[in-house]
């Protein structure tokens, strides 16, 4: 088979051995993969794969069932299928945990579906999950165009609460279609001033955030009492000072998480809240995929060019 792989932090579409299926694995025959910022730190060699994972990037992808290795039950050959990944999406095929795979919405196409595996999971995982997101609360998520940021804040709308995004003023408008109660320019506009005045001085209940370092002190004055943050990304800094008598002034949180290390069975569950709790919302077209552009797989290159540019709305594709 043929997959992308880094060489002196390039991609290379390169000629490379097919994987076997190991106990509680299936084979995929990828259809398409989509390109998440782990994948360009992982070029970079800031971000190695977990011991175990395949070293070629792609964290997430959709396809067909090609292969079930021993102890695999509920799933055969020819089932269409997209799934969570620690790692090997820009291939031909990859081995996929069975606990790690999700069936294809009603509606969705093959293509679209692998735009949602990673973003669903990682956003259920942390709003839901950890942060227990209510109705009539207030979500704020850092990053609105971003693949992680169009998904949560359908969610966030869906589950019933408040969504308030910080993004690039040309991104509002689409930012508002779909469903962010009000779009902040972080350019321009103080965040935490914007958000104290639109919720009456209450503050944001939960803060989904993938700048990191440069906005934490603002997400703890952002805040509302009992309010939760939830740090996923690093993008402003791995380093920060925290006047720690402002957070328990609030009786607040502050959390960080990664998805890709987390121990098969806790991917497991997680794939399985998405399947039950957020699946549903798929199919009634509450949620839906956000695809910015699509890529030949052997084009990897160029749509990380396009990931790092900031340039794009919602998920780049990288299609077969």
């Amino acid at each position: 088979m043929h997959a992308i792989v880094i060489e002196d932090k390039h991609l290379v579409w390169a000629e490379v051995p097919d994987p076997e299926p190991a106990e509680g694995e299936v084979i995929v025959d990828v259809t398409a993969s989509a390109v998440n910022r782990a994948d360009v730190l992982q070029r970079q060699g800031l971000y190695p794969p977990p011991s175990g994972a395949s070293d070629y990037p792609g964290l997430e992808c959709s396809g067909v069932i090609s292969a079930v290795g021993p102890g695999v039950t509920g799933h055969h050959v020819g089932e269409r299928v997209c799934a969570l990944l620690a790692g090997g999406g820009y291939a031909e095929r990859v081995a996929v945990p069975a606990g790690q795979l999700l069936p294809v919405p009603a509606g969705l196409s093959l293509v679209e579906v692998a735009s949602l595996p990673e973003v669903a999971c990682t956003v259920w995982s942390n709003v839901v999950d950890r942060d227990r997101l209510r109705p009539g609360e207030t979500l704020l998520v850092h990053g609105g165009g971003s693949g992680i940021g169009t998904f949560a804040i359908q969610l966030g709308a869906a589950l019933g609460a408040r969504v308030l995004v910080t993004a690039r003023a040309e991104k509002h408008e689409r930012l508002r279609a779909l469903g962010a109660d009000l779009a902040i320019d972080y350019q321009t506009q103080d965040f935490v001033r914007v958000v104290r005045d639109h919720t009456g001085g209450r503050g944001a209940d939960v803060v989904l955030d993938i700048i990191g370092a440069k906005y934490l002190a603002r997400n703890v004055e952002a805040l509302a009492v009992e309010g939760r943050i939830t740090v996923i990304g690093m993008q402003g800094g791995r380093a920060a000072e925290l006047d720690l008598s402002r957070l328990m002034a609030k009786r607040g949180r502050v959390s960080s998480t990664s998805l890709r290390a987390r121990p098969a069975a806790d991917k497991a569950r997680i794939v399985a809240g998405v399947r039950d709790q957020v699946w549903p919302l798929v199919a009634a077209g509450l949620v839906k995929p956000v695809i910015h552009s699509t890529f030949a797989l052997a084009e990897a290159a160029e749509a990380h060019r396009l990931m790092e540019s900031g340039d794009h709305f919602g998920k780049i594709l990288l299609q077969r």
